[in-house]
């Protein structure tokens, strides 16, 4: 029997239009074939939204996400806004107010690496070979969303700013619980990381953490600070299994996490919420490639499959989307970030991934 898929569409920015055409493409083929009536609609966020209504995340696009089953997100950001320090919205902002909005509190990151790939990895093969973690962030809280003070000159004629690292304790019991029953269905290994060593609200993360590890015995846990958590990543990425951070922290270990598949145009992810859930491809908007038909799909049709399996419980279909990527890749079917000799166009991979799928 087949389900109702009802999905917003984000598009974005830069190249998050031409990769979300071959997402979108792959989802609807995936629906044909098993049987699943897909409705979408799309809507505007980012730079294209500021421009169109004043607005990086309009209440039109935010009352789709509220009506949609799951939200298919693509890329934001303008160097027009980057390049303007004055700018008073921006492309970012949209995201900062979904993410608000939606209750989006925890961002899933699949780190894995690709046998035919290793070779592109920055690291050595022996380092990266195995690696198969997933980094989990809590999303709504910390420096991005605490009190803040814009840069103002003071009574004593210096100018300052502060960003508060601000956490309470739901915030931390319930992105903490997502991460170990991650690793129930996984290898059974959290890490917890911090900086509890000179920052009050990790202490904070780090006490209430110890409360909750007893209640998963089967469970292991370790704590680590988040400097050494880095360096370990590039050292032995085979060690994690579930990593489980703040905002701050996460936002930069998973960004460096990004690199060690050998492309960040490989990697999708989930932000999972109180309302409904997003999935998106990590990379950014790329706006050097933006129109030119070069960027890696991949991401985002991963993503796609990361939908059908969170938000809609549809794990053939999912696996048989990893499936034509895996595909994809052994055949060397692919963009130019991964092999810049033989490259292929983004619409050409997509419609490879496409065609996978229909004969399978």
């Amino acid at each position: 029997m087949g389900k109702k898929l009802k999905i917003a569409v984000l598009a974005g920015d830069g190249i998050g239009p031409e990769v979300m055409k071959q997402a979108l493409d792959v989802t609807k083929a995936v629906c044909e074939k098993f049987g699943h009536e897909l409705e979408y609609k799309e809507a505007l966020t980012g730079a294209c939204a500021i421009d169109a209504y004043g607005d990086a995340y309009p209440e039109s696009t935010h009352q789709l996400c509220m009506e949609s089953d799951a939200v298919l997100y693509g890329a934001v950001g303008d160097p027009k806004y980057d390049n303007d320090p004055t700018a008073k919205v921006r492309p970012e902002q949209g995201l900062l107010a979904m993410r608000k909005k939606l209750g989006l509190f925890a961002n899933i990151r699949p780190v894995e690496t690709f046998e035919c790939l290793l070779h592109k990895s920055p690291l050595k093969e022996e380092l990266v070979k195995g690696a198969d973690f997933i980094c989990i962030r809590e999303l709504t809280g910390g420096m991005y969303f605490g009190k803040k003070q814009e840069p103002v000159v003071n009574a004593n004629g210096v100018e300052e700013a502060y960003d508060t690292n601000y956490y309470s304790r739901p915030e931390i019991e319930r992105i903490l619980k997502v991460a170990f029953e991650y690793a129930r269905k996984r290898k059974k290994h959290v890490t917890v990381v911090d900086k509890a060593n000179v920052l009050a609200s990790s202490r904070l993360w780090r006490k209430v953490a110890q409360e909750i590890a007893p209640k998963y015995p089967d469970v292991a846990t370790d704590y680590m600070y988040v400097d050494n958590a880095a360096m370990r990543m590039i050292q032995n990425p085979t060690f994690f299994d579930v990593m489980v951070t703040e905002n701050t922290f996460g936002d930069i270990l998973t960004d460096e996490a990004s690199v060690i598949s050998g492309s960040m145009g490989l990697l999708p992810s989930a932000s999972i919420g109180e309302y409904t859930s997003v999935f998106e491809p990590i990379h950014g908007s790329y706006p050097q490639a933006k129109g030119k038909n070069i960027a890696n799909p991949l991401a985002t049709i991963l993503s796609a499959a990361m939908m059908f399996e969170y938000a809609f419980d549809l794990k053939e279909e999912g696996a048989l989307i990893r499936k034509a990527v895996q595909a994809s890749l052994d055949a060397n079917y692919v963009t130019e970030d991964i092999d810049k000799n033989n490259a292929h166009s983004t619409s050409e991979v997509g419609e490879w991934v496409v065609n996978y799928i229909k004969k399978a």
